[in-house]
């Protein structure tokens, strides 16, 4: 799926050309090229582009699972903002006892806030680590904002924002990510192909679980269980004092016993 995404970008460097080929390696020995030489090159191939859209489901953005099985994804974003650098240590003790993969979106500020946690969650299987950049902000190569939270200014500062933040990951579990979700979900779609060129796809999300973790427990529960074969749910795992947590564990159970699995967004082909 990746490599397909990147069918649609044309390459027109050589060193993009190699981050390519060293980001969908899995077994890659060299070392990663400069993160100022790709800066450059990427601002160059995307020079002068000016994006039309702006939103949650701008082109190129994967919301659903490619399969007619009846799995779901269940995917927790952790920010790190000043008051998300907490972990709802209730709802990834049941995940882990009751054996529910999930696919986390950590920022590098929650990592650096939780280095432990994050090592202890990226060591377990059922735990896909994905990248939610840098310093969580949207999206943009050219410097669009939503929900007061300032979007990249172009597409080096991207470049910036989605490579530091993959090789922080590789370098603490050896493995690059290959999923990114930027700060507040927010794109355009220029932002999105600039997201391929680094060997990422963009994952969005077509069940709003939690909104933020603003939802109440009851809330939670009731947008889950409206789950249809192949949904991405979006939900958090850093607000404990949220209702996020009991909304989930009250919801598995219930699809569980509708025939549902739970699987990891990289376990199916997105669309």
């Amino acid at each position: 799926m990746v490599m397909s995404l990147f069918g649609k970008v044309r390459v027109v460097s050589l060193v993009v050309s190699l981050l390519l080929v060293w980001a969908v390696s899995v077994t890659a020995t060299e070392p990663a090229p400069l993160l100022d030489t790709i800066k450059q090159e990427v601002s160059g191939r995307f020079s002068g582009r000016k994006p039309l859209q702006w939103g949650e489901t701008v082109s190129g953005v994967r919301t659903r699972l490619d399969t007619r099985d009846k799995v779901v994804a269940l995917t927790l974003d952790a920010c790190g903002s000043g008051k998300g650098k907490g972990v709802d240590a209730k709802l990834m003790d049941f995940l882990a006892q009751e054996r529910i993969p999930a696919t986390l979106f950590i920022n590098a500020r929650w990592i650096d806030a939780n280095p432990e946690l994050f090592k202890r969650l990226a060591a377990n299987p059922l735990f896909e680590i994905a990248n939610h950049g840098m310093w969580h902000k949207p999206a943009s190569v050219a410097g669009r904002s939503v929900y007061g939270i300032q979007g990249t200014k172009d597409a080096g500062e991207l470049v910036e924002e989605i490579e530091r933040n993959a090789r922080k990951i590789e370098a603490i579990t050896g493995k690059r990510p290959r999923l990114y979700r930027s700060g507040t979900a927010y794109y355009d779609e220029v932002a999105v192909e600039v997201a391929g060129a680094l060997g990422h796809e963009v994952a969005g999300f077509s069940i709003l679980g939690d909104a933020g973790a603003t939802y109440s427990a009851p809330k939670v529960t009731a947008a889950l269980v409206k789950a249809a074969p192949g949904d991405v749910i979006i939900c958090h795992m850093n607000h404990p004092e949220s209702g996020t947590g009991a909304g989930i564990m009250a919801a598995v159970p219930e699809l569980l016993r509708r025939g549902f699995r739970f699987v990891r967004m990289s376990d199916y082909p997105l669309k």
